[in-house]
């Protein structure tokens, strides 16, 4: 079974990643199972101080749970060269229960394809008596077709002119369809054998385990031919000796249909759905094969099992997560919720940050919360309630966070002092960074709109970042596929916000979300920190309200 991926959402905050880590460890706690924490975006500043003070890894980045083509249950099959007699790929392909094989160089790399039926077309066409020495085949070939062993000749020497004939007639007669070249299956006759030599065979097939006499093994060594002796009769020799052709005497290699591990699933279905071909190879980004698939693999793909933390939107989840199988969400925030096909574990609830919900999981199912995963997650509680100033904080938040710290051996003020400061850090980054550094989408009615938040203990800071921002929301805003843009410059110390906007109607809806006049593209707002609570319950309602 896949492991399941524990993801927050795009953009990811403190909360988001802390919750997907800590609750990755408990699903792993209590199953036994493999659960995988990940994220959907790029670590901000206050969230890697976090992770680095207690000596965490980053999660996994994942950008898309659409799945491509290495994600399905493909065979790993071994590919053949070349030179291999049809023989041996037959029995490969018997042996394995395949019906198509690649065929690759040195380098692993994909030269043709070659079918049963291909192999089937060969022995049913008319391939006449030459097919042999057109193919090039290697007297290996031959004599492992026949179970035979070299007598006379070079192993590693080919058979490349005349045809292959079956001497059932006196010397006398066989002298007038022998020719130079030919390849001869013959008996245990001496004077047959003798003839074919004398004719100058390139070849001669000894049948029925007979012993070739010392004097022919002469004799066709100097006359440059070839003695091969197997057990096998007349009849079998000539019935199987085509088998020792060479692959590439048949594989196909021109117009091949490869595909990329990394080809998105949908693409490669769409592409494959009115072809008549049981399998394709798969290529690395390199190149090089990497094993077959087929039409079933691609329709019986193990969809990738999520669990949701710190959202439960659609616009903010990973991309491709339509694709996904949702079974869980753990989040604090309105319900807006992503589609599932099945019925799921859900758990929201009205408090200040997803980790005290997961926090109170921990404690239901009696797992001991080690230090450093206290310490994850009571920084969580600390980055969303903005050390409890936030009005999203319940008592449950601050209670659960100072246990906690107890736990995590941390002082609460010093660590959340550290934290603002490592994420007000701003001077170094650009306008783009700024803005999605901590960036949500909402929908209200026919409106879309993205809301971002800034969060400082300098007030000269974010006064310095309203000069920036407000040009660089102007300039985004025509590009962003949005209505409005919103930016909120929140000073954690002094408890307020200045609101930044942009866009038709944006000035008007804040007016009637705040009751207090605005100007052109900002407002301040005393006593605003939460962007949940306090900015979009009122500003989706004046949306939703049409004010």
């Amino acid at each position: 079974m896949k492991p399941v991926i524990v993801i927050g959402h795009k953009n990811p905050d403190t909360d988001s990643i802390c919750s997907a880590i800590s609750y990755a460890y408990l699903k792993r706690t209590l199953t036994g199972e493999e659960y995988i924490p990940s994220r959907a975006g790029h670590v901000n500043p206050e969230t890697q101080y976090v992770l680095d003070k207690f000596g965490v890894e980053k999660p996994q980045y994942v950008a898309s749970l659409e799945p491509r083509l290495h994600d399905i249950q493909y065979r790993q099959v071994s590919g053949i060269s070349s030179h291999l007699s049809l023989k041996r790929a037959w029995e490969y392909m018997r042996d394995n229960n395949i019906t198509t094989l690649p065929v690759l160089n040195h380098h692993n790399q994909l030269k043709g394809i070659v079918t049963l039926g291909d192999i089937a077309r060969f022995y049913m066409e008319d391939q006449g008596a030459d097919a042999l020495a057109d193919a090039g085949t290697s007297y290996r070939n031959i004599v492992d077709s026949l179970n035979g062993e070299l007598v006379v000749g070079d192993p590693d020497g080919h058979f490349t002119q005349g045809k292959v004939i079956v001497a059932a007639a006196n010397p006398d007669v066989m002298e007038d369809y022998i020719s130079e070249h030919d390849m001869v299956i013959l008996g245990n006759r001496y004077e047959s054998q003798l003839c074919s030599i004398e004719m100058k065979a390139g070849c001669i097939v000894v049948c029925l385990g007979s012993k070739v006499s010392r004097t022919i093994q002469k004799l066709a060594g100097e006359a440059g031919c070839t003695v091969v002796a197997s057990p096998l009769d007349t009849y079998a020799c000539s019935k199987l000796i085509n088998q020792a052709v060479p692959v590439r005497h048949v594989m196909k290699t021109k117009g091949l249909i490869t595909f990329r591990h990394d080809d998105l699933v949908s693409d490669v279905r769409s592409s494959v759905s009115k072809l008549r071909i049981r399998y394709f190879p798969m290529l690395d980004s390199a190149g090089n094969y990497m094993g077959m698939f087929s039409q079933r693999n691609l329709l019986d793909m193990e969809r990738q099992k999520v669990i949701l933390v710190d959202h439960n939107e659609k616009d903010q989840a990973v991309d491709g997560i339509r694709s996904a199988d949702v079974i869980e969400v753990i989040d604090h925030h309105r319900i807006d919720a992503v589609e599932t096909a099945n019925p799921i574990y859900f758990r929201n609830m009205p408090l200040g940050c997803t980790a005290t919900i997961i926090t109170m999981m921990y404690r239901e199912n009696n797992v001991e919360i080690p230090p450093v995963i206290a310490g994850l997650l009571c920084s969580a509680i600390l980055s969303d309630t903005l050390m409890f100033r936030s009005p999203t904080c319940t008592v449950i938040d601050q209670q659960t966070a100072q246990e906690l710290a107890k736990i995590a051996g941390i002082d609460i003020v010093e660590h959340a002092t550290a934290m603002f400061n490592a994420g007000s850090k701003l001077g170094d980054k650009t306008p783009d960074e700024i803005f999605h550094t901590d960036y949500k989408r909402f929908t209200a009615e026919d409106k879309t709109l993205a809301v971002a938040q800034v969060t400082s203990v300098s007030q000269s800071e974010l006064d310095r970042l309203k000069e920036e921002m407000v040009p660089y929301l102007k300039q985004l805003l025509p590009t962003s596929g949005l209505d409005m843009l919103f930016l909120m410059l929140t000073n954690i110390i002094g408890e307020t916000t200045e609101l930044l906007y942009v866009g038709q109607g944006a000035k008007d809806y804040v007016e009637a979300a705040f009751h207090r006049e605005a100007g052109e593209n900002s407002v301040f707002l005393p006593g605003v920190v939460s962007r949940k609570k306090q900015l979009m319950t009122p500003l989706l309602g004046a949306m939703e309200a049409g004010e």
